[in-house]
């Protein structure tokens, strides 16, 4: 199961249809706390986070996922515009395990959706 904490419509839609083609189940989160609530209910696979977001706080979502004890080992995967360098390196504080620009996170989502983990 992949959980996405994304609240961009464009950006769901892509992450459900490409993950429905390769018969990956994507949970959807809006919220820190519906996050780690989904997270916890069945341990995902991989944790999306959109660093963007203006509803959601990305790095406090990153940084509670990394304090849970459920949640703790999941890989972190964050995606923002490629022109914000503060917020990659922000994310990796929190503790993401990967940083990806916007556009190199749909060019890759396939192989980022597909990849065992």
């Amino acid at each position: 199961m992949v959980l996405a904490v994304v609240d961009d419509l464009l950006f769901a839609s892509k992450i459900r249809s490409t993950a429905a083609r390769l018969g990956r189940e994507v949970v959807f989160a809006r919220s820190c706390d519906a996050a780690i609530e989904q997270g916890r209910g069945r341990t995902p696979d991989v944790i999306l986070v959109d660093l963007d977001s203006r509803r959601l706080d990305a790095l406090a979502t990153i940084a509670a996922a990394r304090a849970d004890a459920s949640l703790s080992a999941v890989p972190i995967l964050g995606f923002v515009s490629h022109v914000r360098v503060d917020l990659v390196e922000a994310a990796r504080q929190a503790g993401a395990d990967q940083v990806l620009a916007r556009s190199a996170f749909v060019a890759h989502l396939s192989e980022i959706l597909a990849a065992p983990r």
